[in-house]
């Protein structure tokens, strides 16, 4: 090999050499860029990750204290509603009293007697003894007649006339309503006034005339 031949593969060398260096630092500079990126990346990636973890937090916070309304809620209900069921079916011996009363009141051989007199006093006493109890309780008899039918506290079982009652005015307590503070224990068993028929054929024809006078 000659001088000239030498020098040149020596040139080479160092040309290819020169590359591979200049390679290898564009190599290592990409993946420092890349490894930039990617700490970025991870750096957004956790920063959404605290703000989801933020917002499950504030939710289940919200949760528990919903829950802890709706605990607190319940347990108000339950020490005020509590005997709800007991105090509906306690009612059965005020109808109870009141069913005897009446039937006493209906037999003939007791009729106007000095025992039957004395019944009705302890009757009375113990009527009057249940509704001082349940008033103790915050339950208290629904006031029915002489008032406007309210279907949220009466139940109309049945239509009488009268001429003197303005119709829908409750005339006729069958069964004693009750509430307990402000829920409804049970409606009152009512009758209603209604229109005399007559009355009403009378107020018809009236209407009638009326209406032709009008036209006329």
């Amino acid at each position: 090999m000659t001088k000239n031949e030498s020098q040149n593969t020596e040139n080479k060398s160092e040309e290819k050499e020169s590359a591979i260096k200049e390679e290898h630092v564009e190599s290592t500079e990409q993946k420092i860029e890349e490894t930039k990126e990617s700490d970025t990346s991870e750096g957004e990636s956790l920063e959404e990750k605290i703000e989801n973890l933020e917002d499950k937090l504030k939710r289940t916070l919200a949760d528990m204290e919903n829950q802890r309304r709706r605990f607190e809620k319940e347990k108000e209900e339950a020490f005020d509603y509590g005997g709800f069921s007991f105090a509906r079916e306690a009612l059965n011996l005020i109808d109870n009293l009141e069913r005897s009363k009446q039937s006493l009141e209906n037999d003939e051989k007791l009729k106007n007697t000095e025992a039957l007199k004395k019944i009705f006093d302890h009757i009375d006493i113990i009527y009057k003894d249940m509704l001082s109890i349940l008033k103790k309780n915050n339950i208290e008899p629904i006031k029915s007649i002489d008032e406007k039918l309210n279907p949220n506290l009466h139940q109309a079982m049945m239509e009488i006339e009268d001429d003197k009652k303005e119709p829908g005015t409750i005339i006729q307590e069958v069964q004693k309503g009750f509430m307990m503070k402000d829920r409804l224990l049970r409606p009152s068993l009512v009758g209603v006034a209604k229109r005399p028929k007559e009355n009403k054929e009378e107020t018809e024809k009236s209407t009638e005339n009326t209406e032709k006078t009008i036209k006329n």
